[in-house]
């Protein structure tokens, strides 16, 4: 019987032993694994619910159900009302909606943001400013990527023109978290606008809109372990928020286009899942990025966190390699099957230093390789092992 899993080629010799590589995934700040439970609602929905929400008919019907429940659903674990859940294809656009509609229809005529922010806040404030002549200021930070929130309300003070404040809850490249609740109040002692890009948060830290008065969030389903292609914002009632495109009335008229059902439905039973198991993964996971703090210490002395109290699932790290290791760490790594991110400049000048860590090292420290390792409840102590023994051999 010929062998199944042979493809062509050299035929391998019977008698010899082949490991199987096991994969390290420890790029989790990226995206995450779907939970099976995610799928198998993501696929039953497929098969089965596939009727268009906007239509009359029991089969549309039944699929706007799960729609409303799904909003229902995510608002609970939000402390919000379904009113103030509107459905996207992710955080990208719902900044570029949020950000745009506040300059365009709300009248705002001053952002006030961070270098650090992600490229889809940085770059549309850029093109805002461009075509509407936006005033954009930046808040300053420490080395240690903190916002100096002093220089924030001096900011907020020296002006009266409409304002919208844009900072990241978490940062996705070093986990620095922001103190969303002082800043909400920042904001509205100042009679400023706030939109928070929740991305990394949401799903990973409880988040009570009711106690904090931010005016928008956004989120991606995927780094919940949910599904690529979907997320939502979070737009307080009454904000005055329009449309970025036109065309049905999906969406309370505010995101037009007919909805993905499987993956809302998809995303809230992931986000669902998420807050229900909240205290055990983080304290799982907490455990690991101490552990891999420690084992970092005692085989690489010099190791340096980029960042200070950050978030428990991201661990940002400079390691004490020479400059010229930078270039090809995660080639290296990635041939032995270990999965993370870099957040540093390239020797080769093929990759683009991090904006983040540009704003946060000197020269010198930026030129050295910096790792981003952000962990999930999938990761473990052996995947850790592996990724020390790997960077022994860099």
């Amino acid at each position: 019987m010929p062998d199944p899993t042979f493809s062509g080629g050299a035929r391998p010799n019977k008698n010899e032993k082949y490991l199987i590589m096991k994969k390290v995934y420890l790029d989790n700040a990226s995206t995450t694994a779907m939970r099976p439970e995610v799928i198998q609602v993501m696929v039953e929905c497929m098969a089965q619910d596939y009727g268009n929400p906007s239509s009359t008919h029991s089969l549309g019907r039944h699929a706007k159900s799960i729609l409303e429940l799904s909003r229902k659903s995510i608002a609970k674990a939000l402390n919000a009302t379904a009113q103030e859940i509107l459905f996207t294809s992710g955080g990208t656009e719902a900044n570029n909606w949020i950000l745009r509609s506040a300059v365009k229809d709300l009248k705002v005529r001053r952002i006030i943001s961070s270098k650090m922010e992600h490229h889809a806040v940085l770059y549309p404030i850029l093109e805002l400013q461009k075509e509407f002549g936006v005033q954009v200021e930046y808040v300053e930070n420490s080395v240690d990527g903190v916002l100096d929130l002093t220089h924030l309300v001096s900011l907020l003070s020296e002006s009266t023109e409409k304002t919208l404040v844009s900072l990241m809850h978490v940062n996705n490249e070093t986990g620095v978290v922001l103190d969303l609740e002082r800043v909400s109040q920042i904001c509205q002692e100042h009679h400023a606008l706030f939109l928070s890009d929740t991305v990394q948060s949401v799903g990973k830290a409880i988040l009570d809109l009711q106690k904090v008065p931010v005016d928008f969030i956004v989120s991606s389903a995927h780094k919940f372990h949910g599904p690529k292609g979907v997320g939502f914002a979070f737009i307080r009632k009454n904000s005055g928020l329009q449309p970025l495109f036109f065309g049905g009335e999906q969406e309370k008229g505010l995101r037009s286009g007919t909805e993905a059902i499987h993956q809302i439905a998809g995303m809230a039973k992931a986000l669902e899942i998420s807050y229900a198991n909240l205290e055990a993964e983080q304290q799982q996971i907490s455990a690991l990025k101490q552990y891999c703090l420690e084992q970092l210490a005692l085989h690489f002395p010099g190791v340096k966190e980029n960042g200070v109290a950050t978030f428990y699932p991201i661990l940002n790290v400079q390691l004490p390699f020479s400059a010229d290791k930078t270039a090809m760490i995660l080639f290296y790594l990635d041939m032995k099957g270990i999965f993370v991110s870099r957040g540093s400049a390239c020797q080769s000048g093929s990759v683009k230093p991090s904006h983040v860590l540009a704003e946060m090292l000197s020269e010198a420290d930026l030129k050295k390789p910096s790792l981003r390792i952000s962990f999930s409840h999938l990761s473990t102590q052996e995947d850790l092992d592996l990724l020390i023994e790997a960077l022994k051999g860099v």
